[in-house]
């Protein structure tokens, strides 16, 4: 029934704003959007909302070999949007987010499916246990005037084109940023966060972006700003939702804010650390677990952070599974200059409250039951270049795990942990996260949970490309080499 109604709203408002195109999109084992334009009168008419569209599975990453490619895309009505920047009353366009299918009719989202598969079957996981999850991600990213890979800058001391320089030299990639431009304000190196206008010159692009999100895509903006990075580094955030809807509004919000950065002559990108020593982009997954109608993650009669004993066991399980996670949640060979010391990164594993040196915290804002619905744990270490669908995922199964197995996540650690000794880091039991793309597959590969949360083709798909990816970056000789031993 809730079907039927999505669909018959789904076709009126194609019909009412006299849309044209509709761009149906999913998303490749990366978490990219991969996208087909089809005429409106094939939504209209109901047969690629009920039949789908076929599409070549074998040239999509992590799909299907080419003797099997033949696959078909079920755009999902709910997630229908009228495109708000196509003005041209002639090419106006609609937007869609769907499932993967095999061919000849299978009634089950494919295993390569990524939201309709793996998502879906993490949601009802979780509702086997009584639960509902609710995610709340923080996505920080990068907009700059320009980006030429081609046109290395090297920086001896502090430069006004990007942050500080290494004490020796070292060769970077400066984009041109906004506020780096002539004539602007220059924020320094890493103290941007919450900057005004006119230090700050991405105002009217973050509300735009965030307007178009609220007005066009349904999101409940809570708060945008700017990040610590001085080179354009932003975030925009959105009220929690249950996690396909999250895992979906995550590729829309990249999508927009692609778009409009266009449109300003800018370019927006997710790349977690763009900038030699400047703070990466990272996405906290703030998480809470819900049943029937209440928050399970909150418990006024503890004293530490009003946390409940469900809570604890699932950063229990958060923690056990932290190297795994990283692989998933950390995808790329740029993640790990990210999780390095000094930028807010976390790369212990350990729990606290209020510290943002830990792995996962516990925000503690508020006090008392009025504000139980806010009570959550907060997983830091992901960043903006992982597919959603598969992180949110992975995330919520080790946390059920840890309610399962009732893991006990040992006591919080309310001390900056950057500044322990190795020693201290030792007698409190303190683990690292991998440091390398490598380290951190070689950890997923162990990992059962991962391994059933992603099946087996996921699981085994993302291992080969992201070892690919690693393979390919060892053997590639950076002008950073050239620089530093070409006199040997």
């Amino acid at each position: 029934m809730e079907d039927d109604e999505a669909l018959e709203k789904a076709i009126e408002s194609l019909k009412k704003h006299k849309v044209r195109w509709v761009h149906s999109t999913f998303v490749d084992i990366r978490g990219l959007m991969q996208d087909v334009v089809m005429p409106a009168r094939e939504f209209i008419n109901g047969s690629a909302f009920k039949s789908g569209i076929g599409f070549d599975g074998s040239s999509v990453r992590g799909f299907k070999s080419i003797e099997e490619s033949d696959m078909v895309l079920k755009p999902d009505p709910k997630t229908l949007v009228v495109i708000p920047w196509t003005t041209d009353e002639k090419q106006k366009s609609a937007i869609v987010i769907g499932d993967i299918y095999e061919a000849y009719g299978s009634d089950e989202p494919s295993e390569v499916c990524s939201r309709g598969y793996v998502a879906k079957r993490a949601v009802k996981a979780a509702e086997k246990m009584g639960y509902t999850g609710f995610f709340g991600p923080e996505l920080e990213y990068f907009i700059f005037s320009s980006v030429d890979p081609t046109k290395l800058v090297w920086d001896l001391w502090v430069s006004p084109k990007g942050g500080e320089g290494d004490s020796w030299g070292a060769p970077r990639v400066v984009p041109e940023s906004p506020e780096i431009a002539p004539g602007n304000f220059t924020l320094r190196p890493k103290e941007a966060y919450f900057r005004p206008p006119p230090e700050d010159t991405t105002i009217e692009y973050r509300n735009e972006v965030a307007s178009i999100l609220e007005d066009s895509f349904g999101f409940e903006i809570e708060m945008h700003h700017h990040e610590v990075a001085t080179a354009g580094q932003i975030e925009i955030d959105f009220r929690f939702g249950e996690l396909v809807e999250t895992a979906d509004r995550t590729i829309y919000y990249k999508f927009v804010a692609k778009n409009v950065a266009k449109k300003y002559g800018m370019i927006a990108t997710f790349m977690p650390k763009p900038i030699y020593l400047e703070n990466a982009s990272g996405m906290h997954v703030h998480v809470s677990l819900w049943r029937n109608g209440e928050n399970v993650m909150y418990d006024e009669n503890d004293e530490y952070a009003e946390i409940s004993q469900t809570a604890r066991y699932f950063i229990g399980g958060l923690l056990e599974h932290a190297k795994a996670l990283t692989a998933v949640c950390c995808p790329t060979v740029n993640s790990y200059k990210r999780l390095v010391p000094g930028f807010e990164a976390p790369i212990y594993i350990m729990w606290s409250r209020r510290n943002r040196s830990a792995l996962v915290r516990v925000p503690v804002y508020f006090k008392g039951p009025q504000y139980a619905s806010y009570k959550r744990v907060e997983f830091r270490s992901a960043d903006p270049s992982c597919n959603s669908y598969l992180a949110f995922s992975c995330i919520l199964m080790a946390g059920l795990d840890g309610i399962k197995k009732k893991i006990d996540p040992g006591d919080p650690v309310d001390e900056d942990v950057y500044k322990m000794t190795s020693e201290r880091r030792r007698a409190l039991g303190i683990g690292e996260l991998p440091t390398t793309l490598r380290d951190a597959l070689e950890a997923m590969k162990s990992d059962e949970v991962v391994y059933r949360t992603l099946g087996s083709h996921i699981f085994d798909a993302f291992i080969e490309y992201k070892m690919n990816d690693w393979n390919q970056y060892c053997l590639y000789v950076t002008p950073w080499e050239i620089m530093k031993y070409l006199d040997y």
